[in-house]
């Protein structure tokens, strides 16, 4: 396990040895509040987009499930008329020119994995920049009339008309302290500034966490569930059950929160060795050999994975697909303010 790793983990338990680091905790929130001050007071620029934005993010490190979240977005989005368009900065990939429109078939070498896997599951226009502002404006002069940035909270260069924050409900918000006392990108107050906060796995786990950050208000249950099994060599999907593989297998997760595919497997009857890796990890044909060859084991790993993986992975190779899920009075509420701000801006 890799310091970074320990650290990560230290921070959501509260660890004593991280108490050191408070006074620097401290001084970050300071330094977060004067930066989010500094574009409320117009003496940073903020580009407002002619359509309504949605930022999807959340003021902690480590994988909440923003992602499947704006993909669900982009989906009900597009069900209801809308052309919804996704800015992301591009985290881990490194293109030749910015903007970078993601199709399928970009390398993921230059869009970075979550755009390009954003881009397979909704076939809607993506864009990477890391000023996310000028990636929004091509979204919107290319027809979009939504725009959904993804991880774009503390982004505030771009003017927003939602926040949607996520919290894993596992985990809540560590130990409540900024970096590098803990795990938070923004102090717990920051979400009572949001219009939506959604508790991935349910908020039942995670309120007592979130302590005064909620100042008694609402939040809305989120669950990411698995959809079905999906041939990573040929894309032909499979249903969940009965398993188009054999077992025991090989799964692998370089993701926010490992544990947590891994415990949607073993729901799923899977059972096997568990490989963790870092987020973003750079998979090469090396890092996926776990077994002898004379005992081959199917590959089992996430969306995610599976766009660095599709050139290096073995042939029998398998994805587990995962979509969000919402509640009915979260889609009126949306449905609602939607309405609004589109007679606002008419």
């Amino acid at each position: 396990m890799s310091l970074a790793e320990r650290w990560l983990k230290a921070a959501y338990r509260g660890s004593v040895w991280l108490y050191p680091l408070r006074p620097l905790g401290a001084l970050y929130a300071a330094v977060m509040a004067r930066r989010e001050a500094a574009y409320h007071r117009g003496k940073r620029p903020v580009w407002r987009a002619p359509v309504p934005v949605i930022v999807v993010g959340n003021i902690t490190l480590g994988g909440t499930g923003k992602s499947p979240l704006v993909a669900w977005l982009a989906r009900w989005l597009s069900e209801r008329g809308y052309r919804p368009g996704i800015v992301t900065r591009g985290y881990g990939g490194r293109a030749p020119r910015y903007p970078l429109w993601v199709t399928p078939d970009t390398p993921v070498s230059q869009s970075g994995d979550e755009p390009l896997m954003l881009a397979q599951q909704t076939g809607l226009p993506v864009v990477a920049d890391p000023k996310r502002a000028r990636g929004a404006e091509q979204l919107v002069a290319a027809g979009c009339d939504v725009i959904i940035s993804d991880d774009g909270l503390q982004h505030l260069a771009l003017g927003r008309d939602i926040e949607l924050a996520v919290v894993d409900g596992a985990r809540g918000l560590g130990n409540g302290r900024c970096l590098p006392a803990g795990p938070l990108r923004e102090p717990p107050e920051r979400l009572k500034r949001v219009d939506a906060l959604l508790i991935n796995g349910g908020p039942q786990t995670a309120l007592p966490s979130l302590g005064k950050a909620l100042d008694k208000r609402a939040a809305t249950p989120m669950r990411l569930e698995p959809i079905g099994w999906r041939e990573l060599a040929t894309n032909k999907r499979w249903p969940l059950s009965p398993l188009p593989f054999t077992l025991p297998v090989h799964a692998l997760a370089g993701i926010g929160r490992p544990e947590r595919f891994f415990a949607t497997l073993k729901a799923l009857g899977v059972y096997g060795e568990w490989h963790a890796f870092p987020d973003h990890y750079r998979f090469d044909a090396a890092s996926l050999c776990f077994a002898p060859a004379e005992k081959p084991r199917p590959l089992v790993m996430t969306a995610k994975d599976a766009v660095k993986c599709r050139d290096v992975a073995p042939p029998d190779s398998w994805v587990l697909d995962v979509e969000a899920t919402l509640t009915p009075e979260f889609e009126q509420w949306l449905t609602a303010r939607l309405a609004t701000l589109s007679e606002e801006i008419t």
